[in-house]
């Protein structure tokens, strides 16, 4: 899939940078050309030499090197690769490509270019949750850039949670999927996924029974197709699948925030099973059972984030809702449908008895405008590529 791609690696300067000497090493056993560049800061942690021998390339580093300019200009070069893949995406790499900024060699070829650009964050966990990089990566990914991770982890700083970097084989599957010659190539499908919860206290919570693995599986159908998916995800029992843009969540307003963080996309397949309510009286404390009786919730409605994209200014050309229902599936999930103002609506008998929620296999309902069609019982893997094989004839 990667034979004679030109793939243009500019490694940034952050611990993760040590990834990126294997990135180079599987990119050229898949058959791809690499041109590593190097920032000063990243030569702090891995080697010129390293690089270019993995890449058997000639490294850049330096804007004013005329040898470089006379042989091959920076325009030139940041032109002749099919992508331009960041990686590591420090905060400080970030920010200087989002305010514009063309100070190094690095920073100006990601200006000068024409071409695609995917970036693989790096960080620590405080970096990543700042504002400032929040607002930087909106900024990004309204740019068009592909975002691959972070995800949570520990970091050599010795500090747990979101800012570690995709592991390698994850930014992989993410450059394979790029290049993929599928109908959807050059289509952005957003998909969520997985439950919420809803906190009662610090240890406590609402949720249901979703796996997210009928999610999950959409998604990577979609990406096998050529999709850029973004995938936003509660707490899932089932990994997410390489290759998408991961945005993990765990209450429902959090994945109301990232859904519409990610908007523009040209199709949205909301497969999350929501909380419908929150506590609004979430207690800061753990509840303790004593002589004054039960604890006394109060209870607040969740936003509606299918009803909410289907109606608003950026909604998609194709907006997909899922319903779970224990009785009268069909008729439930048509006024569904009509209600929430989307196209279809993807309905599945989850009564206890069906095995459906949580196991490895579903039976869904499409409905349409154009009625209600009944699918075999499948695989969740099954459905998904079937209905990432509508939503392309759909698309195109």
């Amino acid at each position: 899939m990667l034979t004679d791609k030109r793939i243009l690696l500019v490694i940034g300067g952050g611990i993760a940078a040590f990834k990126s000497l294997d990135l180079i090493r599987r990119l050229r056993e898949r058959g791809a050309a690499v041109t590593p560049v190097l920032t000063s800061a990243a030569e702090q942690f891995v080697t010129p030499l390293s690089a270019s021998a993995l890449a058997a390339s000639k490294v850049y580093r330096d804007l004013f090197d005329l040898t470089d300019e006379a042989e091959m200009g920076h325009i030139e070069l940041s032109r002749a690769a099919d992508l331009v893949v960041v990686c590591p995406a420090t905060a400080n790499l970030m920010g200087r490509m989002a305010a514009g900024l063309a100070d190094d060699l690095a920073t100006t070829l990601l200006m000068a270019t024409d071409k695609p650009v995917m970036i693989a964050p790096a960080m620590n966990v405080r970096m990543w949750e700042h504002p400032a990089t929040q607002r930087n990566l909106a900024t990004l990914q309204g740019d068009g850039i592909a975002v691959v991770g972070p995800v949570a982890g520990p970091m050599a700083c010795g500090e747990f949670g979101p800012g570690r970097m995709a592991e390698v084989p994850d930014i992989l599957a993410a450059i394979e999927a790029h290049f993929a010659d599928g109908p959807l190539t050059g289509r952005h499908v957003l998909v969520t996924s997985g439950p919420t919860h809803e906190a009662i206290d610090p240890v406590r919570y609402i949720a249901n029974r979703s796996s997210g693995a009928q999610g999950a599986a959409i998604a990577a159908a979609l990406r096998d197709l050529g999709a850029r998916v973004t995938f936003v995800t509660g707490p899932a029992d089932v990994p997410s699948p390489s290759g998408v843009e991961v945005v993990a969540v765990t209450t429902a307003r959090e994945m109301l925030d990232a859904v519409q963080a990610a908007l523009p996309v040209d199709a949205a397949v909301m497969a999350a099973a929501v909380a419908d309510w929150r506590v609004e009286n979430t207690s800061d404390i753990k509840l303790k059972k004593d002589a004054a009786g039960l604890p006394t919730l109060s209870f607040a409605e969740n936003p509606d984030i299918l009803a909410t994209v289907s109606h608003g200014p950026d909604r998609p050309q194709l907006m997909v809702g899922f319903a779970a229902e224990t009785h009268d599936v069909t008729a439930h999930a048509t006024a569904k449908r009509e209600r929430k103002g989307c196209d279809w609506i993807v309905a599945n008998d989850v009564s206890p008895g069906t095995g459906i929620m949580g196991g490895p296999e579903n039976a869904i309902t499409l409905i349409t405008q154009a009625g209600a069609e009944d699918w075999p019982r499948l695989s969740k893997d099954e459905t998904a590529r079937r209905l990432a094989a509508r939503i392309a004839e759909a698309l195109t």
